[in-house]
């Protein structure tokens, strides 16, 4: 599988990772869904502790504890919670980074993150206090590099100015462009884009869109009416240009963006590992075909959070 820098760091990752969040409550299982990505070639993995209330974390650990070295590790921090307890709060002081980074250490079974994610961040924070700590991290060897993930823009912008961050994970597919707008200013400053959701909750395969679910058949899906959506999907899967299934469109054109390091998908199964894979081991798009997806999509932008 083609590799790609993630920003100023030394992370050669797989242009496909696998996002852990949905790979269940049943280690076995999960360990299988690692198994497959590793042995298809993907080498990035990107969990956080908040999933699963460190349990995701926990089935990664052992799942890779025995092929660390193979791998390049992503968690996230940001978010406080009690195992026992029903919800989380906000948290991105100092003193909780500090905290979370090391029970997520001892989850993941490992002595160090490659890449550690703020989960989240406001402008109201205080940024300087958290941007040490990740650098404190990476003094101490149990980081090699940090980054956020977020969209929203106001903080992009601060972290970017004030802080040594390599990626910015945010949100981006077909059917959702904000994230273009920014990136110019993350590829000046060699900082890469991680793209979660690039299948769009799966509007963006070959799954029929009467599979939706109930909320966007009745509300759509972002600037998208139910019925644009099928508009476009017509024309994606029938266009002379394209020729080529939703799921490979898809991938290929946010990878068509050298801003973008890789793309992270989700799977439940492995059925699902292997169409991803399939799907990012074809032909990059041409030119004229991305001009084309550019031209019957929305270029959206994020209207809250910009100052």
């Amino acid at each position: 599988m083609r590799k790609r820098k993630i920003g100023h760091s030394d992370l050669e990752v797989s242009e496909l990772a696998l996002g852990c969040m949905s790979l269940g409550t049943d280690q076995n299982y999960a360990t299988q869904l690692i198994d497959a990505a590793l042995d298809a070639g993907i080498n990035y993995f990107d969990t956080a502790d908040l999933y699963d209330k460190g349990l995701n974390e926990q089935f990664v650990g052992n799942a890779i504890k025995h092929r660390r070295q193979d791998l390049i590790l992503a968690t996230k921090a940001g978010n406080r919670f009690e195992t026992d307890e029903e919800g989380w709060e906000w948290d991105p002081s100092k003193k909780h980074i500090k905290k979370a980074v090391k029970d997520s250490l001892n989850r993941l079974q490992t002595d160090y993150i490659d890449l550690y994610q703020l989960h989240g961040g406001t402008i109201e924070d205080h940024i300087d206090e958290t941007i040490e700590a990740f650098e404190e991290l990476k003094q101490e060897g149990v980081i090699r590099y940090y980054g956020i993930s977020s969209i929203r823009p106001n903080v992009i912008k601060e972290y970017v100015i004030r802080s040594s961050i390599v990626s910015v994970m945010m949100q981006y597919s077909l059917l959702d462009r904000r994230p273009e707008e920014w990136f110019d200013l993350l590829q000046s400053n060699n900082i890469s884009v991680v793209a979660r959701g690039p299948l769009a909750k799966g509007l963006l395969t070959s799954k029929p869109l009467s599979a939706a679910s109930e909320s966007i058949q009745e509300k759509g899906y972002l600037d998208y009416s139910f019925e644009e959506l099928k508009t476009l999907q017509e024309q994606l899967k029938t266009n002379s240009t394209l020729n080529r299934p939703l799921s490979e469109q898809a991938i290929h054109y946010c990878l068509a963006h050298e801003t973008v390091a890789a793309v992270v998908a989700g799977a439940s199964s492995i059925e699902q590992i292997e169409d991803n894979i399939r799907a990012i081991n074809t032909e990059s798009l041409t030119r004229e075909q991305v001009d084309f997806l550019k031209s019957i999509t929305k270029a959206s932008t994020y209207e809250q959070h910009r100052q």
